[in-house]
C-alpha cells in the first residue's frame, strides 16, 4: 500500500499530539496517510504497554488513518544505529510516502530528539540503492520521501511554517483523549506526571489557537523543516 503521508512518533500519542489536526485534514482532502510508533511507551508512568496498545488503535480509528504499525523498539533505550535504521528504512520502503512527518528535532523526552534523528537518517538511507532490505523475503526497492517535515511537542520550537487545521481540532482533541491513561482524569489514581495536568490538556487547544492566531486563522500547527521551504510563487504563499 502507498501513503501520501507517513507520520512516525517515538511513542503512541506522539502523532496525534504533534499534528493530529494536519492528518484529519489531510485524510479529508482525500490523501491516504498512516502512522508508525517506534515504541510501545512502555516505561510511561501511567497505564501500561497494553492499553497504550488499545488506545492507540481507538485513535487511530477516530483520525481515519489507512494502516498503524508499531516497531516495538526499547522505550527510552532504542538509539539511531544500523539495526533500527534498517526496520524504519524497511517500512518506509513498504509504503513509500512523498512526506514523512516526524518527532521534534529537539525535546523534553530524549526519545523524541532521538526518534527524529532516527527516522530522519533511515528517510536519506532509504534512497541508496545498495542498502537492501527485504520484506516477505521479497527484495524492496529503495524509495527516499519527498519531504520530511518535524512537528512541535513539548517546547515551542519556532516553526518554519504552521498549517490552517481550523475545523480540524475537534477530530485532534477526541484523538488525543482516546489516551485516557495518560492525560487529565480528576478521578485517576495515578501519580501525576508533565502531561497529566489540566493545563497539559487544555495547552493542545491554546497552543493551536495562539499559532492560529498569528496567521490570521482559528487554529494552525506548526512544522519544522531540514531544508529550505519552497514555493511555486509568491501566490503560494497565504
Amino acid at each position: 500500500m502507498k501513503l501520501d503521508i507517513l507520520a512516525i512518533g517515538a511513542h503512541p500519542d506522539d502523532v496525534e499530539l504533534g499534528c493530529g489536526a494536519t492528518i484529519a485534514k489531510e485524510i479529508a482532502n482525500g490523501k491516504k496517510v498512516g502512522i508508525i510508533d517506534l515504541t510501545r511507551g512502555e516505561l510511561g508512568t501511567r497505564g501500561t504497554a497494553e492499553t497504550r496498545d488499545e488506545e492507540a488503535k481507538n485513535a487511530a480509528k477516530i483520525l481515519g488513518v489507512a494502516v498503524r504499525e508499531n516497531l516495538a523498539f526499547a522505550d527510552a533505550f532504542f538509539v539511531n544505529d544500523k539495526s533500527h535504521q534498517l526496520e524504519v528504512i524497511k517500512i518506509i520502503r513498504k509504503y513509500q510516502p512523498d512526506i514523512v512527518l516526524c518527532n521534534a528535532i529537539d525535546d523534553r523526552h530524549i526519545d523524541h530528539g532521538k526518534g527524529s534523528k532516527l527516522v530522519s537518517d533511515a528517510c536519506f538511507l532509504s534512497g541508496l540503492k545498495k542498502i537492501e532490505t527485504k520484506l516477505d523475503e521479497t527484495l524492496q526497492l529503495q524509495w527516499r520521501p519527498k519531504h520530511v517535515y518535524h512537528y512541535i511537542q513539548w517546547k515551542n520550537i519556532e516553526p518554519d511554517f504552521v498549517v490552517d487545521v481550523t475545523g480540524y481540532m475537534d477530530v485532534k482533541e477526541k484523538a488525543v483523549l482516546a489516551y485516557k491513561t495518560q492525560f487529565f482524569d480528576p478521578n485517576s489514581k495515578e501519580p501525576e506526571t508533565p502531561i497529566s495536568s489540566k493545563n497539559f490538556t487544555d495547552s493542545v487547544n491554546y497552543r493551536a489557537k495562539d499559532l492560529g492566531r498569528i496567521i490570521g486563522v482559528d487554529f494552525a500547527e506548526g512544522f519544522t523543516s531540514e531544508r529550505y521551504v519552497a514555493v511555486e510563487n509568491l501566490f503560494d504563499l497565504k
